[in-house]
């Protein structure tokens, strides 16, 4: 990722863009430019949900104005992301000094094709009239299962066959006793989101039984919308008429008290009625301190199955299956180096053979293991020097003589605070993490608490000759 602030150029692109009329080609470029950045930094899942529908509009003196549908989604974002969109905007247009944020439905939007520096085409198109997101909230309940993710096409091997085994199960027969609910734990990109839509692939195949799939960020955010549309039974009673209910990332939860009840009331009355519970997360029941006690009490009450950190085997494997799939003949010499070097995430394992293959495909060369350090020298370089943010922590931890739990604690004493700070800057410094991602492992922090202490140790270390020794030790250690 680019750092903040940064004017590297963006890959073309084929953009829709929601403007009022009249905006000028060249506002609306810049704005591509703006969106593009924030959807890298926060992530797909998080720019959907709430920056999509943000519509572009005049551009007045020194201040842009941005449309959002509601006053809900307009103070959140303003709240999360003001800061960092007069940021962005200011980079590309040094005009603006201010981004107002304001709530309207956007009706009088136009459609008309416009040159961008950092783009193929760019279309401009009228939008339909915003559904508000309590509409959303009432449609459009469950996020779609994905149909490459089934048993067949997951790869099987020592690390994850119980957790592949205890899906099964739950898909051949749910609510088995014993089984219910389902807990799967790992890091990412181990292949949980993939089991989870397995298991919903294979129960609603012949229309069995009606299956709700969704992010626990979605969750969230439709039980938020049902609140102020004064609409919750009717959130309650969706989600409790479901046969099978699967929340994905549950750790999301971690801090949001109200949705953690919420969703407590709907995993008992779901339980009670006979009815399935998967959830996912990145630790343990156990391990996940932030949630309410008694809600820990009942995730553990079932069966809890963890997956672990891929082994060279199970990478080995994982990459034949791909390979044969794509009918491209690849050397085994390059999948054993693929296997060696990409070791923390499956996810990012078949991300770079897609790659490789995508490369094969389009100029019509073969694989080798020089093309393959070739194509893929971004990815192989940045896992030579491949830091972990769960290292990180330990280290800084160590170093200060804190708990490791403090790192992810709502503690707020600066013994904690600040080494927390230190670790948050240095898993910037020292990982391809996202921002978003980075808070997460940070007990669900947001991004902008991460950009903060990025700042503020920036700003320690220039002061403080000590303190920034401290910090630089920390850095060879871990670079080592």
């Amino acid at each position: 990722m680019a750092d903040e602030g940064s004017h590297t150029d963006l890959p073309a692109v084929t953009e829709t863009v929601s403007c009022t009329s009249g905006t000028e080609p060249a506002l609306v470029s810049q704005w591509v430019k703006v969106r593009e950045r924030l959807r890298v930094e926060v992530g797909d899942v998080e720019y959907r949900t709430w920056l999509q529908q943000i519509v572009l509009g005049p551009l007045e003196e020194d201040e842009i104005t941005l449309f959002l549908p509601t006053r809900f989604l307009r103070d959140w974002v303003r709240g999360r992301y003001g800061d960092r969109l007069q940021e962005l905007w200011r980079n590309e247009n040094r005009a603006v000094h201010h981004v107002e944020l304001q709530v309207k439905r956007v009706s009088d939007a136009v459609t008309a094709p416009v040159a961008v520096e950092t783009a193929a085409a760019i279309e401009i198109e009228a939008p339909a009239v915003q559904a508000s997101a309590v509409q959303d909230a009432r449609h459009d309940l469950a996020a779609p299962l994905d149909p490459r993710f089934t048993f067949d096409s997951f790869v099987v091997g020592k690390p994850n066959e119980f957790a592949y085994a205890c899906a099964r199960r739950v898909a051949e027969k749910p609510s088995s006793p014993g089984f219910n609910p389902l807990f799967l734990y790992g890091g990412v990109g181990l292949g949980k989101t993939h089991l989870m839509h397995a298991i919903g692939s294979e129960l609603t195949s012949g229309g069995r039984v009606s299956v709700a799939y969704m992010s626990a960020e979605k969750f969230m955010y439709r039980f938020i919308a049902a609140i102020r549309s004064q609409s919750t039974m009717e959130f309650k009673e969706q989600l409790r008429s479901v046969d099978v209910l699967m929340i994905d990332d549950l750790q999301f939860l971690i801090g949001k008290d109200n949705t953690q009840e919420e969703f407590f009331h709907t995993f008992n009355a779901l339980v009670d009625a006979g009815r399935q519970i998967v959830v996912s997360a990145d630790k343990s029941p156990s391990d996940l301190s932030g949630l309410e006690d008694r809600l820990r009490t009942r995730l553990g009450c079932g069966m809890v199955a963890d997956i672990h950190a891929t082994t060279f085997e199970l990478r080995i494997s994982i990459l034949e299956a791909k390979a044969l799939a794509s009918g491209v003949a690849v050397p085994a010499k390059v999948l054993e180096f693929l296997a060696h070097k990409i070791t923390s995430n499956v996810r990012e394992l078949e991300g770079a053979l897609n790659r490789l293959i995508a490369h094969a495909n389009l100029f019509g060369r073969s694989v080798t293991l020089e093309s393959t350090q070739d194509v893929l020298h971004d990815i192989l370089k940045a896992h030579d020097r491949r830091v972990t943010i769960e290292e990180i922590q330990r280290k800084v931890s160590e170093h200060w003589n804190i708990r490791l739990t403090d790192m992810s604690s709502a503690r707020r004493a600066r013994a904690v605070a600040r080494p927390r700070q230190v670790a948050m800057f240095l898993a910037k410094q020292l990982t391809s993490r996202s921002l978003p991602e980075i808070g997460r492992k940070f007990g669900n922090r947001d991004h902008t608490t991460v950009m903060h202490a990025v700042s503020r140790v920036q700003e320690l270390m220039e002061r403080d000759v000590a303190f920034a020794e401290d910090v630089e030790l920390l850095r060879r250690m871990l670079e080592s």
